[in-house]
């Protein structure tokens, strides 16, 4: 990933730091005056800068990974792959087969994946027929919903009384979504959140990483939850030589700033937080905020002509929260990422951030877009023009890209979605991100769907939109420590970065962009010290 010297055969590497990238006759001066050790064992492989995901939530994955996963798509996990499940009727009989082999009848039912484009409309009523005594949960493919039955709601003790009037929550269908969400997830967080359940979902979290390739992540939200809590526990669990990557913490502004939206209080707090740091998990000067809703359930803002059915999204943070939460971290120099998803939440950002630099303008700002749903051709114009960045999502393309032709965009805006290859001519800094688990954390997929654009049904979308495979690689590299401000120290191969490398069995520039996903991960060197992956 660095144009200077594109290849090397030889590496050398001291203390976890790169000496010098070459061959052993161009090493020799450090050959000659230093002792060294030469390490062949991996001769036969290919070694490309240990891959980064700039966007993913270790403190979801500890959550949903115990859980059992019902999806539409096939999950290659480092223990198990998950077969697909695409009918209402194979979700239900699932459920009812997965409650059938539960030994402890008291134990609550968790299960990730539901969405209703393939699963259909699943209701309370239809939970309750699974379990009349057993809280049973679908959580939502997007994470920003749950649908429970009537023994969850005894379970956490909620009724229409103290729910009260919550637009983003339907009580008689069992179903909360997005703000509403915390309504009922707050009830149970102290079950999922349990010790020795949150080390587990850690411990498979910490798995999933290495099994991609990686080396360095973002956490794009922490704070998700209860902040000290996930701190802890990430460093019990993930700050120790079992764990071959290290953690960029980057705080959730919106959940930190509490029911009350005190951006005072929680300005205060993320200033405060580098003092936590250790060698492998960082804060840094970025702060999360949100604009729309969930992509996976359709709740992103649109412009016109809007939803084929007619309905609307919604927003996370409402925009004049939004534009006060931006100015106050923009004014303290912060780089600021926002959670975006529709055309209409990326206008938002835009406008904000426009309005933002012409109150107080700022150079190198790194205000990033993340997930990057749904867009257009002028709004990429104007990301160069406000020295925006786009961390996105291009997994949607593959999962949703056919469905949502047919149910809810349209072929054209659902063809279109994360128009990298607009960004890419624009000139607009880009990575490719999972958002774990709304797609799987194997970048090299990522890396496929952005330079091949096939959707899950075999379909190519928006041609025009493609990635060259040498850009999508530097969307999981360069590009990608980019985002998190990290490209000094990580991202490429050259002297004084660290020495964090993805080994792999081939040579994905000799295999090509059609057969990216499918070219084998050994493993990782992080720091100088490798890490064989563990496979299924």
């Amino acid at each position: 990933m660095e144009p200077a010297l594109p290849e090397a055969t030889a590496i050398a590497v001291r203390d976890g730091r790169i000496l010098e990238v070459g061959t052993l006759e161009t090493l020799q001066p450090w050959l000659d005056l230093h002792d060294y050790e030469r390490d062949d064992q991996f001769a036969d492989k290919v070694l490309l800068p240990g891959f980064i995901d700039p966007h993913l939530h270790p403190t979801m994955a500890a959550v949903l990974l115990p859980m059992y996963f019902i999806t539409a798509m096939e999950w290659k996990l480092p223990w198990e792959t998950v077969k697909p499940v695409q009918s209402r009727q194979a979700y239900l009989s699932r459920l009812k087969e997965i409650e059938a082999g539960m030994e402890d009848p008291d134990e609550p039912l968790f299960a990730w994946g539901y969405h209703r484009n393939w699963h259909g409309e699943i209701t309370r009523n239809d939970l309750d027929g699974i379990s009349a005594t057993r809280p049973v949960i679908a959580w939502h493919r997007s994470f920003h919903e749950v649908i429970v039955n009537s023994a969850t709601l005894k379970w956490v003790g909620l009724d229409a009384e103290n729910i009260g009037d919550n637009p983003q929550v339907d009580l008689p269908n069992g179903r909360f979504y997005e703000m509403g969400l915390r309504v009922i997830v707050n009830n149970f967080m102290g079950y999922l959140l349990a010790p020795d359940r949150y080390a587990q979902g850690l411990k498979r979290m910490r798995d999933v990483v290495h099994f991609g390739g990686h080396t360095t992540i973002g956490d794009m939200a922490t704070g998700l939850f209860y902040l000290d809590m996930e701190w802890e526990m990430t460093k019990s669990v993930l700050d120790n030589d079992e764990t071959p990557f290290r953690v960029d913490l980057i705080p959730d502004g919106n959940s930190l700033a509490g029911v009350e939206r005190k951006n005072e209080d929680a300005l205060a707090l993320i200033k405060s937080l580098p003092e936590r740091n250790t060698h492998r998990l960082r804060f840094g000067d970025h702060v999360k905020l949100f604009t729309d809703g969930a992509f996976f359930s359709q709740l992103m803002q649109l412009n016109e002509p809007g939803y084929i059915d007619g309905h609307h999204g919604e927003w996370i943070m409402v925009p004049e929260q939004f534009e006060d939460a931006a100015r106050a971290y923009w004014n303290e120099g912060y780089k600021i990422h926002v959670h975006c998803t529709g055309d209409l939440g990326l206008e938002l950002a835009l406008d904000v951030l426009e309005k933002l630099q012409w109150e107080r303008p700022r150079f190198g700002h790194r205000y990033t877009i993340e997930h990057f749903g749904l867009s257009t051709p002028e709004q990429c114009r104007r990301l160069k023009e406000l020295g925006g960045q786009v961390s996105a999502n291009v997994y949607y393309l593959y999962e949703l890209g056919a469905v949502y032709a047919r149910e809810g965009l349209g072929h054209e805006r659902a063809s279109q979605m994360a128009r990298l290859g607009s960004l890419a001519r624009a000139g607009v800094p880009t990575a490719l991100h999972s958002d774990y688990t709304m797609a799987p954390a194997l970048p090299l997929n990522s890396a496929w769907v952005a330079a091949n654009r096939i959707n899950a049904e075999g379909e190519v979308m928006a041609e025009a939109e493609k990635l060259t495979l040498d850009q999508a690689l530097r969307a999981i590299t360069i590009d990608a420590a980019y985002i998190l401000g990290r490209e000094s120290e990580i991202g490429s191969l050259r002297a004084g970065k660290m020495a964090d490398f993805a080994v792999l069995e081939a040579d994905p520039y000799e295999w090509g962009a059609e057969r990216l996903k499918d070219v084998p991960v050994w493993g990782t060197v992080f720091e100088g010290k490798p890490y064989k992956a563990n496979r299924p």
